[in-house]
């Protein structure tokens, strides 16, 4: 028999340290036109493994990703979601915790009404590192390629930017008086199924039904259309134009603008024409 003495040590379980969660990165793709990235934000792209993108962002912008590092489509468009919003910052926690860096894309700004701020929220708790670049807002993005200034000492010296998509009780939810004020501009994301709400409820709170208003669709894309109109005449325009989202609503005496600035504005050439 064997003494206890006599036996070798039993050696000690090896132990492995846990994978540090990899970081995050929230990005904002701009209004469409690639060109209108910014540079991080092409960095980013240029060096990504794993991107997670919504519907908002041009096969254009995904091209100029790795052709190896994998695409998510996590999109989520007017009742039609490819992945709930919970599920989105779960999969992202989850991804991290894996040690894969995560490329977030998000048309625009993910801070404007992207719900960025929600994600963000979601990895913080969760103890995942992230970063944030920016992106040029869809208002931005639109105003610059119609040209509609969205401030002018002349005609507004305000800038709203607000939703106007239905909440769960079916209802456009807005400060009205507040949107109904003069000198200002408006612009309103998500808002082409609403529009007949919106001009209705800004003249009955006070705004003229004769303020100039436009309606933007694929803003910076080839396919763009600005069409101008009244707060009165705007949702008949929307119909008869059949415009589909993404559409921008720009409001307020800045889009009488359009008809001078337009014509003789005069776009940089992109890399991409001949």
């Amino acid at each position: 028999m064997r003494n206890l003495d006599d036996c070798a040590p039993i050696p000690q379980q090896t132990s492995y340290k846990a994978i540090p969660p990899a970081l995050v990165t929230l990005m904002g793709a701009g209004p469409g036109d690639p060109e209108l990235l910014t540079v991080k934000a092409l960095r980013a792209l240029q060096s990504a493994e794993l991107l997670l993108h919504d519907h908002l962002v041009s096969d254009a912008i995904l091209e100029l990703a790795p052709a190896q590092a994998e695409r998510i489509y996590v999109g989520k468009e007017s009742s039609r979601h490819t992945m709930p919003q919970e599920e989105i910052g779960a999969l992202m926690v989850r991804l991290a915790r894996q040690g894969r860096r995560v490329l977030r894309i998000k048309g625009g700004d993910g801070y404007i009404f992207g719900r960025g701020g929600e994600e963000a929220q979601v990895l913080a708790a969760a103890g995942i590192p992230f970063t944030v670049i920016p992106g040029i807002t869809a208002a931005q993005g639109a105003a610059a390629a119609c040209g509609i200034p969205l401030t002018h000492r002349d005609h507004a010296r305000t800038l709203v930017l607000t939703t106007g998509h239905l909440q769960e009780n079916r209802q456009v939810n807005l400060d009205w008086q507040a949107l109904a004020r003069p000198q200002q501009t408006v612009v309103i994301y998500m808002g082409l199924g609403t529009l007949p709400i919106i001009c209705e409820q800004l003249i009955a709170h006070g705004l003229p039904a004769s303020t100039p208003a436009a309606l933007i669709e694929r803003a910076t894309l080839p396919e763009q259309r600005c069409i101008t109109g009244t707060l009165r005449d705007l949702p008949a325009v929307a119909q008869s134009a059949e415009l589909k989202p993404p559409t921008l609503i720009v409001i307020g005496e800045v889009v009488n603008l359009h008809a001078a600035l337009a014509p003789a504005q005069v776009f940089a050439p992109s890399s991409t024409d001949p």
